[in-house]
């Protein structure tokens, strides 16, 4: 991946425009009244009808940015792309702090919903102690970008939270693969699926191959973008993992992430 600098981002004008056509389309209009007799006076916008002023981000959750715009986009470019936060400062000038605040504010607007599994899913269980007690339940539908989760603050996780966890993410009439684990044992007596299973002590894997490799990927991730975590960030970095590993289109550029993410909030 070649290097990024502030030469070469997209001008402050041109962002501008990105910015425009992302919240008001064509033309811009009022938040509150929503007309379009707008006069633009002193970088603010004047609706010459309910007389409300207002500025380009005014009314969404950059309403208090205060970085120019050239550095906005090359940090949340960098946080796009999995630029760690360390090189990222470099890249920015910006202050670890500052870096790592704005990592924070991108993953926060992320959107909320997970996919409910179906077809064929694998389900597996990791426990990671070394950020406290934090558990995760992780399913994946096969042949898809599809993934499921479950947190739980436990050294492990129990019977009813696999059953919770298949009620909640996972159709009926599944077929789900586990690796044998005691807390999937008789799991299609609770929950009407098709449970085939791999014993890893007898090296079977073919059922649970996916699943298992997704582990690695997440704690991978984690080290390389943000080099640890601890039990009050693991949800967050979780959050952000699986959007990346789903909805990777989100990631292919700042304008992107933007079009998904920045919305006027409603007033009136």
């Amino acid at each position: 991946m070649e290097m990024y600098h502030l030469r070469d981002i997209p001008s402050e004008t041109q962002i501008k425009r990105f910015l425009k056509k992302i919240l008001f389309g064509q033309h811009i209009f009022c938040p509150l009244c929503k007309r379009h007799d707008v006069l633009f006076r002193q970088n603010r916008y004047w609706c010459k009808k309910c007389r409300m002023r207002f500025s380009l981000l005014s009314h969404t959750w950059l309403s208090n940015m205060r970085l120019p715009l050239q550095q906005f986009w090359l940090i949340l470019w960098s946080w796009t792309n999995q630029i760690p936060v360390k090189q990222t400062q470099a890249l920015s000038g910006l202050s670890e702090k500052g870096v790592r605040y704005w990592f924070d504010s991108f993953r926060s607007h992320l959107p909320q919903d997970q996919a409910i599994l179906e077809a064929i899913v694998q389900l597996d269980e990791a426990y990671f102690g070394r950020f406290g007690k934090v558990s995760l339940l992780l399913g994946k539908q096969i042949g898809t970008r599809k993934l499921a989760y479950q947190i739980l603050t436990s050294d492990a996780p129990g019977k009813l939270d696999a059953i919770n966890f298949l009620r909640n993410n996972v159709k009926p009439e599944t077929k789900l693969a586990t690796d044998g684990s005691v807390i999937y044992k008789g799991i299609d007596k609770r929950f009407p699926v098709e449970h085939v299973f791999d014993i890893h002590k007898k090296f079977e894997f073919t059922n649970t191959s996916k699943i298992e490799g997704m582990f690695g990927v997440l704690r991978t991730f984690i080290r390389r973008m943000y080099h640890h975590v601890t039990v009050k960030k693991f949800p967050e970095y979780m959050c952000e993992f699986y959007f990346r590993f789903c909805r990777p289109e989100m990631f292919k550029s700042p304008y992107h992430y933007l079009l998904n993410t920045l919305r006027l909030v409603p007033t009136g």
